[in-house]
């Protein structure tokens, strides 16, 4: 799956502040999102929320004194809302995000971005069409050492990139009985690694020095949650277009061992490696390691403020429809390779 334009957005996409913001889904992760809408202060406003579940509805218009629809189709149309934000289970990500462009709405969509090539290309397609913003909810690329080592990178003093590693793997005490819908590959889209492994996923092509994933080769493992239809678990193997090769751990079965890096780079003249706060770098040119030291932040509210920032003032996000379908395409193609146990192609869109 291959990208296109790393143009900033056109002046005419900017709109004034406060930005009206429509929540899509009013679950679980939409809390994290409202909370980064309060550290946001006066620069945003919740006017409507829709969700299909009375009671959910009901507090969180309660929450926000927002407009409430029990259906997102009638929400895209509300003359008050400037822009939505996408909170709900994955299979209905297309549909949420292709009535929102239609209705002229910028979107913030949860991860993952939807879940075929086909919905992909619709997604593509709507959001271009309409010319709207899209932001996929990557929020991992706002921690500071992810933001230090991007800049590193980018700044060529590793050189050419030759390994990156992610590691996103948490002992997950999931409820069969509550699970819901993540238990199912027709609404999650697969198991662990389209939800939780896609954290790492995203990581992996960011750290990668500008790759395109070309090749993929991956193992899925149900280790524990049996009562699941998809894996707990996946280790995924990634080559990318400029020779870059990712390699990524994620698991919802057990913990990363003590010492695992949450990420690490190694390029033709150094490494780099974070366990998430802290960032060590050691170039060979160089007889000591720099550190640099990063305080945890609110990574949804951090994410949110750039949404924001990129709505008034036209900057790119750091992850658009181009980003989410090249990331999706590394997933689909992984599950391909666990299916059929060979190298597996990344479909084109």
């Amino acid at each position: 799956m291959t990208t296109t334009s790393t143009a900033p957005l056109p002046s005419s996409a900017t709109i004034a502040s406060p930005v009206r913001i429509g929540i899509i889904g009013g679950g679980g992760i939409a809390g994290a999102h409202l909370n980064g809408y309060k550290a946001a202060g006066d620069a945003v406003r919740i006017t409507a929320i829709a969700d299909a579940f009375e009671k959910t509805l009901a507090q969180r218009v309660e929450e926000t004194g927002a407009k409430g629809y029990s259906d997102f189709a009638e929400l895209v149309k509300d003359p008050e809302v400037d822009a939505v934000d996408i909170c709900l289970p994955h299979h209905l990500h297309r549909d949420a995000i292709v009535a929102a462009a239609e209705a002229g709405k910028h979107i913030l969509c949860e991860k993952p971005l939807c879940l075929t090539p086909e919905e992909a290309r619709d997604v593509r397609d709507a959001v271009q069409k309409a010319g709207v913003t899209l932001m996929c909810a990557h929020n991992q690329l706002f921690m500071p050492a992810v933001a230090k080592a991007k800049e590193i990178i980018d700044s060529g003093a590793l050189g050419t990139v030759y390994e990156v590693r992610t590691t996103d793997s948490f002992y997950n005490n999931f409820d069969p009985a509550n699970m819901g819908w993540r238990a199912k590959a027709a609404t999650s889209g697969g198991g662990e690694y389209i939800d939780t492994g896609y954290h790492p996923t995203y990581l992996l092509m960011h750290l990668s020095g500008g790759g395109r994933p070309e090749k993929v080769f991956s193992m899925m493992s149900t280790h524990r949650l049996d009562f699941m239809e998809g894996e707990d678990s996946a280790q995924v193997l990634v080559r990318f277009d400029n020779g870059s090769v990712g390699q990524l751990v994620t698991s919802w079965a057990y913990q990363a061992a003590p010492g695992t890096d949450r990420f690490s780079v190694v390029g033709e003249k150094g490494s780099l490696s974070s366990d998430g706060t802290t960032l060590r770098v050691k170039l060979h040119a160089e007889d000591t390691e720099q550190v640099f030291e990063h305080e945890e932040v609110d990574t949804f509210a951090a994410e949110i403020a750039d949404f924001l920032e990129c709505l008034t003032t036209g900057k790119r996000p750091l992850n658009t429809e181009d980003e989410g379908i090249a990331v999706l395409g590394i997933i689909l193609a992984a599950y391909e390779s666990a299916r059929t146990g060979t190298l597996a192609d990344v479909p084109e869109v």
